[in-house]
């Protein structure tokens, strides 16, 4: 019978100006002024991320979906929604 699946990401520290992700053996910081969707949310929120693919995160409690390059490299990835906004998607790459 196979083992419990193990998350290979979580969030390692949360400070007023963004968030520490460890994905699998790599540590990367979402500063909130790149992904400002998360700023208001709750530690729980920001826990509760999913890998739904080895470069794709989902976050259920906030309908926020992201491809780990875009967190790599926020700048090639430009922002596509504001948050707040109507009808917001709240993604930044599709």
């Amino acid at each position: 019978m196979p083992g419990t699946p193990i998350s290979l990401v979580e969030i390692t520290h949360v400070s007023k100006h963004g968030f520490w992700l460890l994905l699998a053996d790599e540590e990367l910081f979402l500063p909130f002024s790149d992904f400002p969707w998360f700023r208001s949310a709750s530690i729980e929120q920001l826990c509760h991320v999913e890998q739904a693919s080895e470069n794709h995160l989902y976050w259920p409690a906030l309908d926020i979906d992201l491809t780990v390059e875009s967190i790599r490299n926020p700048a090639a990835f430009p922002l596509i929604a504001q948050p707040g906004a109507p009808d917001s998607t709240k993604h930044r790459d599709h």
